[in-house]
């Protein structure tokens, strides 16, 4: 069987060693397209691109997520706002979608700084300045900063009580010992006595879930394969688009969506000049999606030095948000 060997652009970029997000990100490519088997992490689908196509996946008639976390953000709002305290500071982790974020600013007046963490400076800086012209009232102080590992809150929120706000059920996107870790780095950078907001999808039907990452329009599929055309345009890649499919199954041993790029064919093809081959069918997992019971979400809170406050789902039960105080004492079972 004969090789597909994609053809070198004219002009491939060099790779800025001075820029250290941009190495990290050529560092860790190329070190996922050459493990056995193949893996990207998914905070690298947020470049500008694809943080639109996400939104776009957010109003598909199949994924439910966004729709039923927004029933019960306008459903609690009230009660969310309650937890929060007089002054505090609201610090989202990835400032995705600012209709949730809205509806928090809306019900909590007594906010006085939002923080909104994000990797894609151009996407966050357009955010904060629409936000900035809503909210006169509050400090609207964006972070460029991978969220995943520490980073410094601006000065001005230091002596505020804090609160985190990480809606979506991206900690789906960890594996569960990752996403203890990751509570764990959260309470860290908020402190003792800090509240979480966070939203964590459930269990639920099979079927359900495959429509929701396979939608007909195909907007998950193109924003799968956006990470593959962001590797071409920042780091001088030359892998065909069209060479790679779309795939998305649920793992009912691990519970969670898994989403994959396979390859139509054997072919090679060069990031940062670094040679790798594909062969027929080979998949680089894109991203896993965990899904949770309540109990088993609240176990592993507990786990990482977090107390449960109080939960709420939508109608259907297909997804819930969870409030949470940190503690920084870590307890296991009931």
């Amino acid at each position: 069987m004969s090789i597909r060997t994609t053809p070198q652009p004219r002009a491939a970029r060099a790779v800025p060693h001075d820029d250290p997000q941009m190495a990290e990100f050529a560092a860790d490519v190329i070190a996922g397209l050459t493990a056995t088997p193949k893996r990207l992490s998914p905070k690298y689908f947020y470049d500008s691109r694809g943080s639109e196509l996400f939104e776009e996946i957010t109003e598909q008639p199949e994924y439910y997520p966004t729709r039923c976390e927004l029933e019960i953000l306008r459903t609690h709002a009230v009660d969310i706002a309650e937890l929060i305290p007089q002054g505090a500071a609201l610090i989202e982790f990835g400032s995705g979608s600012s209709l949730k974020t809205r509806l928090v600013l809306d019900a909590a007046t007594q906010l006085a700084a939002y923080v909104p963490v994000e990797i894609s400076g151009d996407f966050l800086q357009d955010q904060a300045e629409v936000l900035r012209a809503e909210y006169p009232r509050l400090a609207i102080l964006p972070v460029v900063a991978d969220f995943t590992v520490p980073f410094a809150l601006p000065s001005e929120v230091e002596p505020m009580p804090k609160v985190g706000f990480f809606p979506g059920s991206t900690i789906g996107n960890f594996d569960p010992h990752d996403a203890g870790a990751f509570l764990r780095h959260a309470g860290g950078i908020l402190g003792v006595g800090a509240s979480l907001i966070i939203g964590i999808d459930l269990v639920k039907d099979p079927a359900v879930l495959q429509r929701a990452y396979n939608d007909e329009k195909g907007v998950t599929a193109a924003f799968n394969r956006n990470v593959l055309g962001r590797i071409n345009r920042e780091l001088g890649g030359n892998l065909d688009i069209d060479g790679f499919e779309h795939h998305a199954f649920f793992n009912r041993e691990r519970s969670r969506i898994e989403m994959h790029l396979a390859s139509r064919s054997r072919q090679r093809v060069s990031v940062c000049g670094e040679p790798i081959s594909f062969r027929a069918g080979e998949t680089i997992h894109t991203e896993s999606s965990y899904k949770y019971s309540i109990e088993s979400f609240r176990a592993l809170a507990r786990g990482s030095g977090w107390v449960p406050v109080s939960m709420w789902t939508d109608h259907d039960g297909y997804f819930s948000v969870h409030a949470l105080r940190f503690t920084g004492q870590s307890k296991t079972g009931g």
